[in-house]
């Protein structure tokens, strides 16, 4: 694999949302990432393209964690890795005898990566919880909504995925950059909650600066309350997205929609007149199709883009001429981001099935053939 991180090797014990997400950024920029599957998991004789995207461009083994020979193989491998992520509830990993302490006893420089959605400590800790609750207690649910309307969950994308996995693949790079100079790995606590926290930082800010009204969500500069900030629907039920904050940018918002010499229209940070400007562009917009505004705003400062489906998205020009999805086995996706100048990542390799690569892996980071038939053989380790 080419990329930053090749040459890093990280394993990944199997599971579900910000973690697989985590394992396939750092996957995607080079590292080898081994995932750990269970071998309950494996289906001798499967065939047929994986279809999850989260599992690209990295090998999958299949272990028995409850079996101690399984451990002891897994703790081998910790011995040449750099980094471990993991995403267990708190105090899993160590009754499995894999935690942090004895793995970093084996391995000193250790990146030992923790992803749970409460984090390590606190009176949430061990509580079963889902990106919506993440969300709902780190401060950003109650903001995401309109005026007049309840809470709307942002699909997973805030909690698990960017307050989530995107926050323990930094954390992870951050804790590998520290080893290199320092000798010594540590422990990486990541918590959706905090991440989304983070996440809000800048309407924190707004709202000590008096600019972010944070007991009347709905109704803020970027919160669907303004006039100029939101989408709106066209004739054909298509949607288009408007940004014109800036004060240039508006007046080219007036000036392509006739509404210049409008003078409601010029009080644009009048808060007051917000709900009957949006009630009035509501209607403007309506006039026409989606192409038809296109057509009409399009490669302009207005701050414009039509509002577009996964598969619409996949084949804009702008993001055909760049790249931004590519198709693997047929499966259309995102292209790994960001983009390096000199060390850029592959195309992504379709994702694994578990147990798929178990004696190619163990083989290459060293084990004993023998050993490894054995394990095979004795269900401690599985080969799809």
């Amino acid at each position: 694999m080419s990329g930053p991180l090749s040459g890093y090797r990280i394993l990944e014990i199997a599971g579900i949302g910000p973690g697989p997400f985590a394992a396939m950024m750092l996957a995607d920029m080079g590292a080898e990432v081994i995932r750990i599957d269970r071998a309950q998991s494996v289906k001798p004789g499967s065939t047929g393209p994986v279809r999850d995207v989260l599992l690209r461009s990295r090998k999958s083994i299949a272990l028995d964690l409850k079996d101690p020979e399984g451990i002891a193989i897994l703790l081998d491998l910790v011995e040449g890795a750099d980094a471990l992520i993991e995403g267990f509830r708190p105090g899993v990993m160590e009754r499995l005898g894999i935690g942090p302490d004895v793995c970093l006893e084996r391995n000193p420089k250790l990146v030992f990566g923790r992803m749970t959605g409460w984090g390590q400590t606190g009176p949430y800790s061990q509580a079963a919880g889902h990106d919506i609750n993440y969300i709902a207690l780190g401060g950003a649910l109650a903001h995401i909504t309109r005026g007049g309307s309840g809470p709307v969950p942002p699909l997973n994308l805030v909690g698990d995925f960017g307050g989530g996995g995107m926050f323990l693949a930094y954390g992870v790079v951050c804790g590998l950059l520290e080893a290199q100079r320092s000798g010594t790995g540590q422990v990486i606590d990541t918590a959706m909650v905090d991440g989304t926290a983070s996440l809000m930082s800048m309407f924190w800010g707004m709202a000590a600066m008096g600019a972010f009204d944070t007991e009347n969500p709905g109704t803020n500069l970027l919160d669907t309350g303004a006039h100029f900030y939101d989408t709106y629907e066209c004739s054909d039920g298509k949607w288009i997205s408007i940004g014109s904050i800036e004060p240039q940018f508006y007046a080219l918002l007036l000036e392509h929609t006739g509404l210049t010499d409008d003078a409601d229209f010029q009080r644009q940070m009048d808060k007051s007149k917000w709900p009957e400007l949006k009630t009035r562009l509501t209607e403007l917009f309506l006039s026409k199709t989606r192409d038809e505004w296109c057509a009409i705003m399009e490669h302009t400062d207005i701050c414009f883009a039509p509002v577009l489906t996964m598969p619409e998205a996949s084949q804009h020009p702008h993001n055909v001429d760049r790249g931004t999805f590519c198709e693997v086995d047929g499966l259309m996706q995102a292209s790994p981001a960001p983009r390096f100048s000199r060390t850029a990542p592959d195309t992504p390799t379709p994702g694994a099935r578990p147990g798929e690569h178990t004696k190619e892996v163990l083989l290459s980071w060293g084990l004993d053939a023998g050993r490894i038939d054995a394990a095979v053989a004795g269900g401690v380790a599985a080969q799809a």
